[in-house]
């Protein structure tokens, strides 16, 4: 049986996690937000994207620098022009996906 504090304990850390979660729509529903907020989150996406990026090419390890997974980090560069290029996100992924296994398979077959 869950005692009175458990449950108490429980539903305090639910509303902890509930209101900055839901708060900032709240607010911004009612009150909007200023223009120099609104200039800075036009940038978040793009920042998100890139941290997605980094994270997915690089290796990390405690206590070391991190390494570059060099097949994954050459596929950047012709994924990133297919996307500026066509703006099409779901042939942009499929471009990216063929391209490091292909990437992958070449570097298999050679030995690296």
């Amino acid at each position: 049986m869950i005692s009175n504090y458990i449950l108490l304990a429980i539903l305090c850390s639910a509303l902890v996690t509930w209101i900055p979660r839901v708060l900032p729509f709240i607010l911004v529903k009612y009150k909007g937000l200023p223009p120099l907020a609104e200039r800075f989150l036009k940038y978040l996406p793009v920042s998100i994207i890139f941290a997605l990026i980094l994270s997915s090419v690089t290796q990390t390890q405690t206590g070391h620098f991190p390494v570059f997974k060099w097949l994954d980090l050459l596929a950047v560069f012709p994924t990133a022009y297919v996307a500026f290029r066509y703006k099409n996100l779901i042939g942009t992924v499929l471009f990216g996906v063929v391209l490091v296994a292909l990437l992958r398979l070449a570097a298999q077959l050679l030995g690296l």
